[in-house]
């Protein structure tokens, strides 16, 4: 199944309802699993992003299906990256 890394900005009304709501994030996980999508891995980061997420979807229309609903909600911005395993790189050389 096709591996997405989703960088995640929270806007300021975000951070707000994380500081209010910490399992917050556990939510939106099984709100993305409802979407057809599996958070395989999520992680609070310093620095450019504040949530790195790796998802697997079964295609692309999942994933942007994912993205679109989750950014319509103004508490973040998001960008999608699609990826590719070393060892299925290696394959594919």
């Amino acid at each position: 199944m096709p591996t997405y890394v989703m960088l995640t900005n929270l806007t300021s009304e975000g951070v707000r309802t994380l500081k209010n709501n910490p399992s917050r994030v556990s939510e939106v996980n099984r709100e993305v699993e409802a979407l057809g999508a599996n958070v395989l891995a999520q992680y609070t980061t310093l620095g450019q992003f504040d949530f790195v997420t790796v998802i697997e979807a079964p295609s692309e229309e999942v994933m942007a299906k994912v993205s679109i609903e989750m950014g319509s909600r103004g508490t973040m911005k998001s960008q999608t990256l699609t990826a590719l395993s070393t060892e299925r790189l290696a394959e594919l050389l």
